[in-house]
């Protein structure tokens, strides 16, 4: 059941929520809608649902123009952030809704309705619950009871539009990994729409970053993470300090750190834009030719990682690096020392002299190469 959307526009008022979006989902695949609000997501969802259609573009499904398709005949599960529960109905009503609304020559019978929904509320561990109103549940027992019954209609596809935004930490955290283990159990086509770039880079098996109606890159959350496509994905995925370089004599440098030869072809004087990540960035309490002077500015403990605020008077900013907890206190960091700070790994974009933009198809990855008596290193 692969499905394929093909140039897909959607404008409202002037507005464009989706320009010329090209996407295909394989079948059994899990993908994340991952952007800001007002990048396109929820538009997308909900033309795949049928309760919205694109002014452009079209939607097949292994050939078949799924627009042409009625929304109740598309076979599509659909769990909204708030639930949309029935607060009249019980559990078990509410689970067994889109099967007893079907039209009377598909509808199961009551012993098969019953049967359904039962197996339903074990495999979503609410056996037991079924009389229940969903007054009566908490909000992650009403979020199980909108998947039941999403899945209570045999969906070839499921959509998440944000299931687990009104969740507090912890209960998202466990139904995100129970959702991944039910659709892996399942077999399912799950797209999932999020803002939360965490729950998209641990439950997908691809992500599509979206921005302004448009994609901005597609791929699996280690590409996505490790090798952003955009200046926007390395803003947007993560944590990344942002520098600019200088191109010089067929070299880049980073204040006067010169970091290795240019890597676009016929090198010449200009800038770049750069991304660092703060795990990349490698601190030595010793003096290096080869690196930044920094004054370390605060240390903030979160869990078990430590995040570093270092002030750069060579660059004219403050970078954020990242270590371990317990690495931290083992070296004794605290606010006013002085350190050597090296990047690690960088992705970079050279800008456009005419427009100052970035040129995000010349984008490389570098790796500055340090002599062995200047590797950082605490010492």
């Amino acid at each position: 059941m692969t499905i394929e959307l093909a140039r897909l526009s959607r404008r409202f008022a002037g507005f464009a929520a989706l320009d010329e979006v090209n996407l295909a989902i394989a079948p059994g695949e899990f993908v994340a809608l991952l952007g800001p609000s007002g990048s396109g997501k929820t538009t997308l969802l909900r033309i795949l649902a049928g309760l919205d259609y694109p002014d452009a573009g079209t939607v097949t499904q292994d050939g078949r123009d799924l627009l042409a398709v009625d929304a109740r005949a598309r076979k599509v599960g659909l769990v909204f952030q708030h639930y949309a529960l029935f607060r009249h109905l019980t559990v078990t009503e509410n689970v067994a809704f889109g099967l007893r609304v079907r039209p009377r020559r598909v509808r199961p019978s009551r012993a098969e309705i019953a049967a359904r929904v039962d197996k339903l509320l074990r495999r979503v561990q609410l056996d037991g619950l079924g009389d229940r109103y969903p007054s009566q549940l908490s909000g992650g027992q009403r979020q199980r009871v909108a998947l039941a019954r999403a899945l209570a209609v045999e969906p070839d596809l499921l959509l998440l539009d944000e299931p687990f935004g009104a969740l507090d930490a912890q209960v998202r955290v466990a139904l995100r990994r129970w959702l991944r283990h039910l659709h892996e159990e399942l077999g399912l086509t799950t797209v999932f729409v999020t803002h939360d770039q965490e729950e998209a880079l641990e439950l997908a098996d691809r992500v599509v970053v979206m921005n302004r109606g448009r994609i901005e890159q597609v791929g699996t959350p280690e590409a996505i993470y490790q090798q952003p496509a955009t200046p926007f994905v390395c803003e947007f995925i993560g944590k990344a300090n942002r520098l600019t370089l200088r191109r010089r004599n067929g070299a880049l440098y980073a204040g006067p750190l010169r970091l290795d030869a240019d890597p676009w072809p016929a090198p010449q004087e200009g800038a770049a834009l750069a991304y660092v990540r703060p795990e990349h960035l490698a601190l030595s309490a010793t003096a290096l030719e080869d690196g930044w002077p920094a004054r370390l500015r605060h240390v903030y403990l979160s869990g078990s990682i430590a995040h570093l605020e270092l002030e750069v008077e060579a660059l004219g900013q403050v970078l954020e690096a990242e270590m371990g907890g317990e690495e931290a206190q083992r070296r004794g960091l605290h606010p006013g020392m002085t350190l050597t700070v090296q990047p690690r790994a960088l992705t970079a974009f050279p800008l456009d002299p005419a427009s100052g933009e970035p040129e995000a198809a010349a984008r490389r990855t570098l790796r500055p190469h340090y002599g062995q008596a200047t590797v950082a290193r605490w010492r």
